[in-house]
Order: structure tokens, then sequence, then C-alpha cells
């Protein structure tokens, strides 16, 4: 059976659309809550619940919202300049179905001047359940020279701003977790 076609270019949900400008002197949410959405038909399997892969298409958007408010657009790209995904790793809780309200929260653990270190957490809408959460690392990169390269300062600027809002946070427990079988030591 052959494949399906490929699509000849992936856009981001948010491609071409507004963005909050930011505003040194606003309150930064801690964590932030920029991208909310529904299940819809075609990212629900055979068991009747969002599939897989989604969970990590809604986690890109919620990306791609955040790096909206930090300045990363359509013009930062055009410049030769973008964060990239290096890491990821997710945790599936809860299954969500078709038409299901979704709330997504985004905390900065950590940074330096090339890289960052976040957290998304998303949460039923309505009920307010955790229904999975994925840690991910970017890289700042030159994308003409295909290298990872220091922001400009007044990126990091922002980022230290929203790293410091979130320094009260408590960190996440699935952060840093390993993956693998967990088995109780045999008594000898």
């Amino acid at each position: 059976m052959a494949d399906p076609p490929i699509a000849a270019g992936v856009t981001a949900a948010l491609e071409g659309t507004g963005h909050p400008t930011w505003n040194p002197h606003a309150a930064i949410a801690a964590p932030l809550c920029l991208h909310q959405r529904s299940v819809l038909p075609q990212w629900v399997d055979y068991n009747r619940h969002m599939s897989e892969s989604f969970y990590l298409l809604v986690f890109g958007g919620n990306t791609d919202a955040f790096f909206r408010y930090i300045g990363i657009t359509e013009h930062y790209r055009e410049s030769g300049h973008s964060l990239y995904t290096v890491q990821t790793h997710l945790h599936h809780l809860q299954e969500v179905a078709q038409g299901e309200p979704l709330r997504l929260t985004l905390q900065l653990l950590d940074l330096d001047q090339k890289r960052l270190h976040i957290f998304h957490a998303m949460y039923h809408a309505t009920r307010g359940d955790l229904l999975a959460t994925a840690e991910q690392m970017l890289v700042h990169v030159n994308m003409r020279e295909g290298r990872s390269e220091v922001m400009p300062a007044d990126l990091y600027q922002r980022l230290m701003a929203i790293r410091t809002a979130h320094a009260t946070l408590p960190m996440p427990p699935q952060v840093g977790q390993p993956i693998g079988i967990r088995r109780k030591p045999v008594d000898r």
C-alpha cells in the first residue's frame, strides 16, 4: 500500500497571525498561559482519544505562541535566526477525547545565551486535569550558517525577565525523568 501524499510544506498553527507586543513593564504570568484549543476530529485515533503524535503538535502550537510572545516571528526568522528544538520528552498522563478543550501553560526552567529549557503542561480547560507534559531544550540558531549562535541582547533580556518571574515556581516532577522499566530490587 502506498503512503499518503505529504503536504508541500508544514506551517505552524499560529503562522501569519498576530501576537501580543512585548511590554517590559507588564506583569509576567507564572507560568505563562498563551495557548488554548480543542481536540480536532482528525487528531483522534482508533482508541477514540487523541493520538500520541498530536500531543506534540499541540505542544508545538504552545511553543509557537511563546515564540511570538518573546518576539520570534516571521520577521525575526527572515533575519536568518530562530530557535530550534533539539530535545523533547513527553509524558502522556490522561486520555483526552474529540472536542475537549485544552489549556496549555509554559514554564521557563533555565536558559543561557544560546539555550532554553522549557516545560509545557496540557490541562483539560474545564476540569483542570493535567493531561500531558513536555520538557524541551531549544537552541538559538543562525539558520544561514547552520549553527548555534548567541541570542541578541534584547531577546535574552526578555527571556531573563520571564525566568526571574518563573524562578519561584516549583520544579515539575516530570522534569529530568529518565525513561526505563523500573524494577524492585530482588532480595538475595
